[in-house]
């Protein structure tokens, strides 16, 4: 069965980027240090990304990440999501309007303007076309921004929830929790490395 997971880099004091995070600057100040681990030599966090990307087969996202992944500095052949791996999933925007024009237009868009839970179930249905096509038990992904995960956290919209804490204490950015109803998690894996704790619970409804 498909599932809903919620995968993010936070920092120790639980910021998904840094201060001032923009089109031009997307991790914030600071923030490039959430990602070390995964551009990390270390085997464990080189399968921890190969193992997430793997099991993609839909990837939510926001509008403010949309733009800036496919912003003038965002991705590229070199980074993105699923980059080197054997093909990249599609890719679900929530968003109020779409956008005038896509740069990455190699990549599979489709732009929800009814609503995360409208994205969730896009990506759901996609995920599970992936799977039917590949033979492969394939999930949906939402990656972000901090603000479209802790929005599916508080609708009960995520089944599985996995972090990868940096250790580095940011003192301000985007936070990835601000409040919303409380939530029971049950941890099902740790994997530490010199670059991060990779966090994974299951999230009981």
């Amino acid at each position: 069965m498909t599932r809903i997971i919620a995968d993010i880099s936070v920092s120790l004091d639980g910021f998904v980027t840094g201060p001032d995070p923009g089109p031009d600057n997307g991790l914030g100040t600071g923030g490039e240090a959430l990602h070390t681990w995964a551009f990390s030599d270390d085997p464990d966090d080189r399968r921890v990304l190969r193992e997430a990307t793997a099991r993609s087969g839909a990837v939510v996202l926001g509008r403010h990440l949309f733009d800036v992944v496919d912003g003038a500095k965002g991705w590229d052949d070199r980074t993105g999501y699923g980059v080197g791996e054997a093909g990249r999933p599609a890719f679900v925007v929530v968003t109020s309007s779409p956008p005038e024009s896509v740069r990455l237009t190699d990549l599979d868009w489709t732009f929800v303007t009814t609503g995360l839970p409208d994205a969730v179930t896009a990506a759901r249905e996609r995920a599970e076309a992936a799977s039917s096509h590949s033979g492969k038990d394939l999930d949906a992904v939402l990656m972000g921004g901090g603000a479209t995960i802790g929005s599916a956290l508080d609708a009960g919209l995520v089944d599985t929830l996995t972090l990868h804490l940096a250790p580095v204490v940011l003192g301000a950015g985007t936070p990835l929790f601000t409040g919303g109803p409380p939530r029971t998690l049950v941890q099902r894996s740790v994997i530490s490395t010199s670059t991060a704790t990779h966090l994974t619970y299951d999230v009981l409804r």
